[in-house]
């Protein structure tokens, strides 16, 4: 099983959110709100319009964990939304299945997989998936921040080990190190 990874790079970040935009508003909006948000895929999956209208902080309560989790909506999440939702009815999916007979579902786990691992490719990112997105927002939130005890309470990790582990800094302070390793 391959482990997807964060995408590290803050120009192809933006250059997958500009591509699903010119594809698709709705995977744009799910693409963004995944990477501004830290959200797992299927918290993404159950906002409604009316969750995620005009507001300044997203609440929500999380499958895995049943914990209640509220973020912040930034200026530039909340531009995003508001064009999207402009026209459509509160009581409606946010990210919405065009499938016949799937009247307001949302759409699958599965295809926001291959909707996200199609971008990726597109861009020559590899083991990108649902996760990187949360993954994303966890490595670029820490290099940006530092705070690594604030980002664990965001993530629900139980130690600071296991989130520089799953965003992948562990991994990259690991291969820096032995690269400058010498015995002279």
């Amino acid at each position: 099983m391959n482990t997807v990874q964060p995408i590290r790079d803050k120009g192809i970040v933006i250059d997958i959110g500009e591509y699903l935009k010119e594809k698709s508003m709705r995977n744009y909006v799910m693409y963004m709100i995944g990477i501004y948000s830290g959200l797992r895929i299927g918290d993404i999956l159950k906002l409604r319009v009316r969750d995620v209208r005009a507001v300044d902080a997203i609440i929500l309560t999380e499958q895995k964990t049943g914990k209640e989790k509220r973020f912040p909506v930034s200026g530039e999440l909340r531009r995003v939304i508001a064009e999207y939702v402009k026209d459509k009815k509160d009581y409606e999916y946010l990210i919405k299945s065009t499938m016949p007979g799937a009247y307001n579902q949302p759409i699958t786990r599965q295809q926001a997989y291959k909707i996200l691992r199609d971008a990726g490719r597109q861009f020559g990112v590899g083991n990108l998936g649902t996760h990187s997105m949360r993954k994303t927002f966890g490595y670029h939130f820490y290099k940006q921040t530092g705070n690594l005890g604030m980002l664990m309470k965001i993530l629900n990790h139980s130690s600071e080990y296991v989130t520089l582990t799953y965003i992948g800094a562990a991994q990259d302070d690991m291969m820096s190190a032995m690269k400058h390793f010498s015995y002279k």
